[in-house]
């Protein structure tokens, strides 16, 4: 039997994601955070109160230990109130199975399963600005002759000499310098000839990782759209071959509609089904948990003697009676789920079997226990007001073999099922 492809995948990850949402947000309509919030504030005031006692004197001790014997009452008190709010929680969600089914439309649009393309920004932005300009190596200043002042008067007269010996040392003493000048300045442009150089190597490099990590891009780009292309064209195909009533098409799109329905996950059932396409019957199997899986506490209560929270634990009818009614609605839902999304009418009957895998006591193996047997056509079953029925008269009306005590691992009896 088939368990579901591709496409369903993808839609039970949607819907489960949607679920989580949905049960967040009934959290918060039924003040859980609130709760939460209530008995976080009590756990620190006990704290607070216990840390205060360790301060005091003994004149206050025993004030000190009454405030937090009842700051820890009323913590344990929270504490309790929380648990039981999360058991109300679990069983409202499990006695309202077919419930939960009924506001939503169940069939799939197939097309909100194209996929469109959406590319990331190119992630090598910093490539894409030039390398900055080498900072300009200028010349340093060239020297200038300077010779002294010729000399006046009469040291004109008795100084030649040594005058012409300092415009000599001047004009010498310049000329070293201009040979000087003239080899920084043959440094410098050496200098900015590597800068320049090396300025071309790195913007050669930038440039060419640059075309690199663009080709990359581009190719990742086309990847997308190749894969989504393939992936539409699988679609397209899917959608046709639906169209024409072919048996792992109507698999598959069984597949998609049972991903949808996410049960809570505290009631996790598994789906096993075959369509012939010959009869347009879908032969399913939905696997549901064992009754020791499904909670048996009542509620939870504080003692101040013992200083504990216990339980108190269901009866076994009410356990009985819960769990049967949990296997009676899966089972409508199940039927209701798959008929409602079939749109086209491809699916004329359902044969439907609800049962659980549990451990044999006579062998020790793991053994399948069916708990409803039941068939149903399309016509008759959607012309039934599932929001009004009692489940248990609803399998009977469509001549289900049902379990006496499915809580007690009883087997329906195969023989006598009819279609309604």
């Amino acid at each position: 039997m088939a368990r579901g492809g591709f496409f369903a995948s993808l839609q039970r990850a949607a819907r489960v994601a949607a679920r989580e949402n949905e049960r967040r947000t009934r959290q918060a309509v039924r003040q859980h955070a609130a709760l939460l919030r209530h008995a976080e504030q009590t756990r620190r005031t006990e704290s607070r109160a216990r840390a205060e006692l360790a301060k005091t004197d003994a004149a206050h001790r025993k004030t000190r230990e009454k405030e937090a014997q009842e700051a820890h009452v009323e913590a344990m008190l929270a504490e309790v109130e929380e648990r039981n709010e999360q058991l109300a929680e679990v069983y409202g969600d499990i006695d309202t199975l077919l419930e939960a089914t009924l506001s939503r439309d169940d069939y799939v649009d197939l097309n909100t399963l194209r996929v469109v393309v959406t590319h990331p920004p190119f992630d090598r932005v910093d490539l894409e600005k030039p390398t900055p300009e080498p900072v300009p190596i200028s010349n340093p200043p060239e020297p200038t002759l300077s010779v002294p002042e010729a000399p006046r008067g009469l040291a004109s007269l008795f100084g030649k000499k040594k005058y012409a010996d300092a415009v000599e040392g001047a004009r010498l003493a310049h000329d070293r310098a201009v040979v000087a000048w003239e080899s920084m300045c043959r440094q410098s442009e050496t200098r900015r000839q590597k800068a320049k150089s090396d300025h071309a190597a790195v913007e050669e490099k930038r440039v060419t990782d640059l075309e690199r990590e663009r080709a990359r891009y581009a190719k990742e780009c086309e990847d997308r759209e190749a894969e989504a292309a393939g992936r539409n064209r699988d679609l397209d195909e899917f959608i046709a071959n639906l169209g024409y009533g072919t048996a792992d098409a109507v698999q598959e799109y069984v597949s998609i509609v049972l991903s949808n329905s996410v049960y809570p996950e505290h009631f996790q059932v598994t789906h096993e089904f075959e369509f012939e396409q010959t009869a347009a019957e879908l032969r399913l199997r939905v696997l549901v948990p064992g009754p020791s899986d499904i909670p048996d506490t009542k509620a939870y209560k504080y003692s101040k003697a013992s200083d504990e929270i216990t339980s108190t634990t269901l009866s076994q009818k009410e356990c009985r009676e819960r769990f049967a009614s949990a296997v009676h609605q899966v089972a409508l839902r199940s039927f209701h789920e798959v008929f409602e999304s079939d749109r086209r009418g491809l699916i004329h009957t359902i044969s439907l079997e609800v049962g659980t895998s549990t451990v044999d006591p006579a062998t020790g193996n793991r053994t399948y226990v069916p708990f409803v047997i039941a068939a149903a056509e399309r016509q008759a079953f959607l012309a039934f007001d599932l929001s009004a029925v009692v489940p248990a008269l609803t399998l009977g009306h469509l001549g289900a073999a049902v379990s006496k005590n499915p809580f007690g691992l009883v087997s329906a009896e195969r023989a006598g099922v009819r279609r309604a």
